[in-house]
């Protein structure tokens, strides 16, 4: 029997990864505490409903969404949550766990009280803050980690070295609380790979519940690169996503917002310039598309996939 009184699902959004899929899955198998239950959420092309028979050591269900929208296949894969599930999260298809992480965040449960509404793993390999003077300048970033912006940015998170109480949580490496997610589902206005829509989800519970990244619950993401014909599409959406963030917050301060479009056009030009990400340009081009698009008071519906 369970020493843990917490019983935890997963959901896991996948589309034409095979491969990471098989990886990820494999690597919460080899946990000594396993989920009881996870759904797999699949957009692809071409499905992938084989490897579940692949993985006999994991309870997993198989759910097709398609066409493919990451905020439809989250909330789709919650839907089948069982009735005695207490705690259920999402996983990124391309994480792999490190041993011991889950254990580790159920031990974080059993200790938290009824104010926290959800825990994210500890992202190991994920950068740490850069540029930050310019980009604190510009209410892009800051030094205080896991911050909401009155610009509507989000600062930095992870790694962390202890536990860390934030404002925000990413999307693919996160727990809730079974009463959160039937509280708040995810906006299916994000629409394709849903840029933003973890910051979206995340902030909307901070103003409700305590948020945290647990430190010993470690993960790595193997992340594709985004797909350089995809950085015009990611251009705009870093305008009019996190604009249409900011506009459901009355908080959060429109005027700032524009002035970090301005950093944030700046830092993706010069980037290009100096020659460190030549998919930069692209990104710069969709930058100024979506400054146009809203200063003529639209604020598009974007789809797309970005790996």
């Amino acid at each position: 029997m369970s020493r843990f009184r917490h019983s935890i699902a997963f959901v896991v959004p996948t589309k034409d990864r095979p491969g990471d899929l098989r990886r990820m899955l494999r690597s919460v198998e080899g946990e000594a505490v396993r989920p009881d239950q996870v759904v797999v959420v699949d957009g692809g092309d071409r499905t992938v409903e084989d490897i579940l028979q692949e993985i006999p050591g994991l309870p997993l269900e198989y759910v097709r969404v398609y066409p493919p929208s990451l905020s439809r296949q989250r909330n789709a894969g919650m839907e089948r949550l069982r009735e005695d599930i207490t705690l259920a999260g999402y996983l990124d298809d391309d994480l792999v766990l490190e041993s011991g992480a889950l254990e580790r965040m159920l031990e974080f449960w059993e200790r938290a009280g009824d104010d926290v509404g959800g825990a994210a793993f500890n992202i190991t390999n994920e950068q740490g803050p850069y540029g930050t003077w310019l980009k604190q300048f510009f209410w892009m970033d800051g030094w205080r980690r896991g911050a909401i912006l009155r610009s509507g940015y989000n600062t930095t998170i992870c790694p962390v070295d202890e536990t860390l109480y934030v404002d925000w949580l990413f999307g693919g490496a996160t727990i809730w609380r079974r009463r959160v997610i039937t509280e708040f589902p995810y906006d299916e206005w994000f629409k394709g790979t849903g840029y933003l829509e973890d910051v979206d989800y995340s902030y909307g519970i901070s103003r409700k519940y305590k948020l945290a990244v647990v430190a010993d619950a470690r993960v790595e993401h193997l992340s594709p690169p985004i797909r350089r014909d995809r950085n015009f599409i990611l251009g705009k959406w870093q305008v009019i996503n996190r604009l249409y963030f900011v506009r459901k917050h009355p908080e959060l301060s429109p005027a700032l917002c524009f002035w970090a479009f301005l950093g944030q056009l700046l830092v993706n030009g010069g980037k290009a310039v100096v020659g460190t990400e030549q998919g930069l340009f692209d990104r710069a081009r969709g930058n100024i598309a979506g400054l146009l698009s809203v200063m003529r008071g639209r604020l598009e519906q974007l789809g797309g996939i970005l790996k």
